[in-house]
């Protein structure tokens, strides 16, 4: 008689939304990076401490050597976060990500290419509707059309939870919660208290913003731009507030 053979799965493998820090690297400097990183962890502890990092060397006019990757890597983790990965690149890229033992992540490549790198002809389009500042132009007007209506969360988003809408709004009809995260590639509706962290524009969208009844947020973003808790002005906590992005900064006001 055959030995009965369990097929039974050890590990369940599934993909999904990850709220992962891309940290895009404009001047190879290690210890200027370590240091800036420092500074994040000790301000925010409870955000940064540990935190899974995504390095892009995409803003480089080259491609960082072996030597000088490996003294980033052990920088940013003596400073407190963990590289897990590389953004997708180049060639060049995908090569030191192989020597380094670290993936590429191909999620924030579209947030970040550009036109005179050799890619498809449709993939260098892609971001130009997102990125587009002006909604009376013909391209962002047009993207409405496929768009699927935006996501509404009824329930309160609890401590360890994300919620994300992808290529949509996202509106909470309850309480973000300490802990808990929401995303959006739109703009994000909470007519609750927000004391989480909301993200909104997650791929790139710069004329996306956040509303919120009761602001008590731990981290805000638009389009990859943030504030932490201690950045923000205490006059704005408690109270109905948006948060926008002007001019590659972000804007935080009360909702008069």
């Amino acid at each position: 008689m055959s030995a009965q053979v369990d097929y039974a799965q050890a590990g369940e493998l599934k993909f999904g939304q990850v709220g992962i820090a891309n940290l895009r690297v404009r001047t190879l400097d290690p210890a200027q990076l370590a240091e800036e990183m420092r500074e994040r962890v000790q301000r925010a502890p409870n955000l940064f401490a540990r935190a899974a990092v995504v390095l892009d060397f995409g803003g480089l006019s080259k491609t960082p050597t072996l030597d000088e990757a490996q003294a980033l890597v052990s920088g940013l983790r003596d400073a407190g976060v963990l590289p897990v990965a590389l953004a997708y690149g180049t060639k060049e890229i995908d090569a030191l990500a192989q020597q380094l033992g670290l993936p590429l992540l191909a999620k924030f490549r579209a947030q970040y290419e550009r036109a005179d790198e050799a890619l498809p002809a449709a993939a260098a389009r892609a971001p130009e509707p997102v990125r587009a500042a002006e909604p009376a132009k013909p391209a962002a007007a047009a993207a409405p059309q496929n768009a699927s209506p935006g996501t509404i969360q009824t329930a309160p988003v609890r401590s360890g939870q994300q919620v994300y809408a992808e290529q949509r709004d996202l509106t909470v009809l309850a309480t973000v919660g300490a802990g808990a995260e929401v995303l959006a590639d739109g703009s994000i509706h909470i007519y609750g208290a927000l004391r989480g962290r909301a993200l909104a524009g997650a791929q790139g969208n710069e004329g996306a913003r956040i509303f919120c009844r009761e602001f008590h947020a731990e981290l805000v973003a638009v389009a990859g731009h943030y504030k932490v808790m201690e950045d923000i002005p205490a006059d704005l906590r408690g109270k109905a507030v948006q948060v926008w992005l002007e001019n590659g900064q972000l804007k935080l006001a009360a909702l008069d």
